[in-house]
């Protein structure tokens, strides 16, 4: 077993968005904002000005911390911004009309667990809510305060938790603070030739607590596709005391302590530390894009793929919309991108398999990059490459949009294989004529597979279309409702890896059973009997 790592530097000279995702540099211009608005009928004829922290004249803290606090905490007015609210694109339209909601009255950074124990303590004494933050990426409403029942709020930030503090080798495992952002752990674990190898799309600004409260989809399209998978133990700290769980391969002993506190969104307690499984970093790697003139083939095949032994750590279907808008096919086909990877052996010869097998649904592959037996890197083919960079450029792209007034969001559920397609089908069209109703415009409504099982599927949804100016969060929320009556309808979960928060509660409160929502309400008065964390998130 190894020893401690060195303290990594969690920082960068590169600056956050206070107000939209990621980078202030990476975010398109004036004229890209102008460019892209046009391509969507009804947005308007010049951007929104980027919001200014100064404008929102940020009212002084409403609470004090004791002095023996003063070091963790920071009232500066755009850092308190900066935490007011997560990256949804109601989040985004907010700032951007200078409308962010509550601000927090103060931002905390511990160091530790007592420093996480003592400020749950003032905080309930003082009846502050308190809001772990993470990276800040929830699109669900899950890192803001909403309401006046608690005389001031604290946005608590655990990134200055960023080390992995032990690696087991032997065992394939990391004891790893969950403030540790996520290319911060990659980074830290790279010198012991392992990884954890999850990788949301908010991967560069999100944390490992944050995925595990969350209970944050990954890299992998089957398998491991959840952060659930990955989990040994976890150590959580409650107004009530700290819990802390058995490092343990497999265990059969009563409901597990885990299970508690993974996607418990903060309402239950601060996850501040977890052992997570590892693997050996993947030598061998193959991809390729098969293209389908026929969608419901395109299904088959993913199902099939999903059925088999072949395991594919990348298996995601776009539809032609959401092909053409990553500029993976233009020419009205389907794309499903596929990808193997191994640390210990090739995987040409398991890529050919799976695009034969997709070949059978109806596919068509062209070119022989990794499927004709030559393993090649992380991008494949060109359709692989377009997609991916598609992926991860889209954040930024959905907040030139909002500049120019248009509604440019996303929503993601998961549901069994016989009601996939009806359910595709009545999300397109319903949502779809939503907006032409709330708008007058047409819309965009594509669709694709993000994660796959033997028996069902994650759907994904983007939705563009015009919004109405000045009311654009309203235009959202109403396409909101309709897609989540399409949901409930379907019995299809009201989300797969975004999380409850408070966006998603009525759906939420709508799947769960009432006597589990009994026990969650109980375990709730339990942990946190002054009501102070993360108050509106998964129960009242």
């Amino acid at each position: 077993m190894a020893g401690t790592t060195p303290q990594p530097p969690q920082s960068t000279s590169r600056t956050r968005s206070w107000w939209g995702w990621g980078w202030t540099d990476a975010h398109p211009d004036d004229a890209e904002c102008t460019a892209i608005g046009a391509l969507l009928p009804g947005t308007l004829s010049r951007p929104l000005p980027v919001p200014r922290v100064r404008d929102l004249a940020v009212a002084g803290p409403a609470v004090e911390p004791p002095p023996s606090l003063g070091h963790l905490v920071s009232a500066d007015p755009g850092d308190r911004a900066a935490h007011a609210m997560g990256k949804a694109y109601r989040d985004v339209v907010r700032a951007l009309r200078g409308r962010p909601g509550r601000i927090p009255d103060l931002v905390a950074r511990p160091t530790d667990d007592q420093g996480v124990a003592d400020l749950l303590d003032w905080a309930g004494e003082r009846q502050v809510a308190v809001v772990p933050y993470g990276g800040g990426s929830s699109v669900s409403g899950g890192v803001e305060y909403r309401g006046d029942a608690h005389r001031a709020v604290l946005s608590l930030d655990l990134t200055a938790m960023g080390r992995v503090l032990e690696v087991d080798t032997a065992g394939r495992a990391a004891r790893i603070q969950a403030g540790t952002l996520g290319p911060s752990l990659e980074d830290q674990l790279r010198p012991h030739g392992l990884t954890l190898r999850h990788f949301p799309q908010s991967f560069e600004f999100s944390t490992l607590g944050g995925w595990l409260a969350t209970r944050a989809g990954g890299h992998y399209a089957t398998g491991r596709t959840h952060i659930d998978d990955f989990v040994q133990s976890l150590r959580v700290v409650t107004p009530a005391g700290t819990s802390s769980s058995w490092r343990l391969p497999a265990s059969g002993a009563g409901p597990s302590p885990d299970r508690l506190f993974l996607g418990s969104e903060g309402a239950l307690g601060v996850i501040t530390e977890a052992w997570v499984r590892l693997q050996e970093r993947p030598r061998h790697k193959a991809s390729a894009a098969v293209a389908f003139t026929d969608f419901q083939g395109a299904l088959g095949a993913v199902r099939a793929l999903a059925q088999s032994d072949l395991s594919p750590a990348n298996c995601r279907l776009l539809d032609a919309g959401e092909a053409a808008l990553s500029g993976a096919a233009h020419d009205g086909s389907s794309v499903l991108v596929l990808g193997f990877e191994s640390a210990d052996e090739p995987v040409a010869a398991r890529l050919e398999r799976a695009v034969a097998l997709a070949r059978s649904h109806g596919g068509r592959h062209e070119g022989t990059d990794g499927a004709g037996g030559r393993e090649d890197g992380p991008d494949g083919d060109a359709a692989v490459r377009a997609w991916r960079s598609a992926f991860l450029r889209m954040p930024y792209l959905r907040d030139g949009l909002a500049r120019m007034g248009a509604v440019a969001e996303t929503f993601e559920t998961a549901a069994t294989w016989d009601r996939i397609p009806g359910l595709i089908d009545d999300v397109r069209r319903e949502v779809g004529e939503a907006a032409v109703k709330a708008t007058g415009f047409p819309a965009t409504v594509n669709c694709r597979l993000t994660h796959v099982y033997p028996d069902g599927a994650a759907p994904y949804f983007t939705v563009l279309a015009a919004g109405r100016p000045g009311d654009e969060v309203a235009v959202w929320d109403d396409l909101k409702a309709v897609a989540g009556e399409v949901l409930h309808r379907h019995r299809a979960t009201i989300t797969h890896h975004h999380a409850v928060g408070r966006d998603h509660r009525p759906g939420y409160d709508r799947q769960r059973p009432e006597p589990f929502a009994l026990a969650l309400r109980a375990a709730k008065g339990a942990l946190d009997p002054r009501g102070i964390l993360n108050p509106g998130v998964l129960v009242d």
